[in-house]
């Protein structure tokens, strides 16, 4: 029989949000990592012209998957927060920083659309 006013209700609902957050930086840092390779192979190519419809192909999926990473970010932080909503006072333990999870979430999704910008207007 479970108790809602089990701390183990709160804490496992936070690591659920540190789980989906782990897995909006790997998606962040696919992305980062498939951009820049891109940039590796046109370098590594030595000036010479690459196929049509090559040039932009990593682009493309590094930024998808930042954007990905970022709407990851974003939709932990809702469903945590909406969790949040459904426990009273009590049932939260005193002295969590119960902010401190989606804020990094928010800066996270905030910071892998910028990098998704500057990718797509340094092109």
């Amino acid at each position: 029989m479970s108790y809602l006013d089990d701390p183990r209700v709160f804490f496992a609902a936070e690591r659920t949000l540190l789980a989906w957050q782990r897995t909006a930086i790997a998606l962040i840092g696919l992305g980062f990592v498939v951009e820049r390779f891109g940039l590796f192979i046109r370098i590594q190519s030595g000036g010479a012209q690459l196929p049509a419809g090559h040039a932009h192909v990593s682009l493309f999926f590094g930024v998808l998957f930042l954007l990905i990473g970022a709407a990851v970010a974003l939709i932990s932080t809702w469903q945590f927060r909406r969790f949040l909503r459904e426990l009273s006072a009590a049932e939260i333990p005193r002295g969590q920083l119960v902010w401190a999870g989606p804020m990094i979430n928010m800066l996270l999704a905030a910071s892998a659309v910028a990098m998704a910008i500057w990718f797509v207007l340094s092109a």
